[in-house]
């Protein structure tokens, strides 16, 4: 019986060299000065942790009281270990699983030796050792970056596959800014500890959105009885209580913690214009907002921070893109109008445009 001819296998694709469009980044060489200080805390990172002290004194309340329901030195237990846990989340293993979490990969070798060139070059110009550090890829299609955990910078395939090199270093340069002033840890940190605050109101609202909706009348009267309890309880708490001074500021610190992070995108993007990125900055801006505007998108936000360029003939991923994500919130970057001004004033007032 004769052997039916076996189709060769073909090779595993690749990722071709960068075109000479994208590859458009100066780069520097000689001495690397390293600053003094590595990282630091503006005002922004600062003023967003003294916004987030009521929800976290809640957190605490709330943990110690879920703690003292078994047994109260429980409860002393629960709340000092609850103060502590905010350590862990810098920790390597603990930040991967946020990278994760946030749909973050390690990079390809291809990837990564692109990503490598042109973050060498930004923490050149900043002074910061390029491994402290790690850059991860998000496998989505939009042009994003964005830094998280206390080590993270996490860039889109979309924007490896659409941003030259210079865009990419100016947008890793904002990123870096975040890093730099604190402003991701801080974050962080005020997530964290304002999460159980969090998580009972969620589930507050959830039980009586559930009960009410329900076709059991049994269920349905606890839900009302939930949603009428609440005021009083709000009332008891506030005033006769006299804890007024520490919910009204919980509740309103979304409001300001929203336009602290607007405050620190400000202050990420002046960081990016000091170390020279300015009119890469502006231009990937531009190029989005004129995308948003044709595209009909602009009543679609996307997550921080909004850039975009036109179409290069750039690395194909060789990944399968994974299921359609939903629109994500409203974020400080929305407002591009707002922010490509602030960016030309920059740069007309005696920003930076070189090395």
């Amino acid at each position: 019986m004769p052997l039916l001819p076996v189709a060769p296998i073909p090779p595993p694709p690749t990722h071709p060299p960068i075109s000479a469009a994208l590859d458009d980044l100066e780069l520097q060489s000689g001495r690397f000065h390293l600053r003094a200080r590595q990282r630091g805390v503006d005002g922004a990172a600062v003023a967003q942790l003294v916004a987030t002290l009521p929800a976290a004194f809640i957190s605490l309340v709330v943990v110690a009281l879920a703690g003292s329901m078994v047994d109260p030195p429980v409860g002393v237990l629960a709340g000092l270990g609850w103060l502590g846990s905010g350590l862990l989340v810098f920790r390597p293993s603990v930040e991967g699983l946020i990278a994760r979490r946030l749909g973050m990969r390690l990079p390809e070798p291809a990837e990564a030796e692109r990503l490598a060139v042109v973050w060498e070059q930004v923490t050149r110009r900043a002074g910061v050792r390029p491994g402290t550090y790690r850059l991860w890829v998000q496998d989505r299609a939009e042009l994003n970056a964005t830094a998280t955990a206390g080590h993270i910078v996490g860039v889109t395939r979309h924007s490896l596959d659409r941003l030259s090199n210079a865009q990419l270093a100016a947008v890793l340069a904002h990123e870096l800014g975040h890093h730099v002033g604190g402003h991701t840890w801080a974050g962080l940190l005020a997530d964290w500890y304002s999460l159980p605050a969090r998580t009972l109101a969620r589930l507050t609202f959830r039980l009586a959105s559930a009960l009410l909706a329900s076709r059991n009348p049994a269920g349905v009267g606890c839900g009302g009885c939930l949603v009428l309890t609440t005021p009083f309880v709000l009332i008891d708490v506030l005033y006769v209580e006299g804890l007024w001074w520490l919910f009204l500021p919980a509740a309103l610190a979304p409001l300001f913690v929203t336009l602290l992070k607007r405050r620190a995108e400000r202050r990420a993007d002046d960081y990016a214009v000091g170390l020279g990125f300015g009119p890469d900055l502006a231009a990937v801006v531009l190029q989005e907002q004129q995308r948003r505007r044709t595209s009909g998108s602009a009543a679609r936000p996307r997550p921080h921070p909004p850039v975009g360029s036109p179409p290069f003939s750039a690395q194909p991923s060789t990944r399968t893109p994974g299921p359609a994500a939903a629109p994500p919130p409203p974020t400080p970057h929305t407002d591009l109008d707002a922010r490509l001004r602030q960016l030309q004033d920059r740069l007309g007032n005696g920003g930076s445009d070189g090395g």
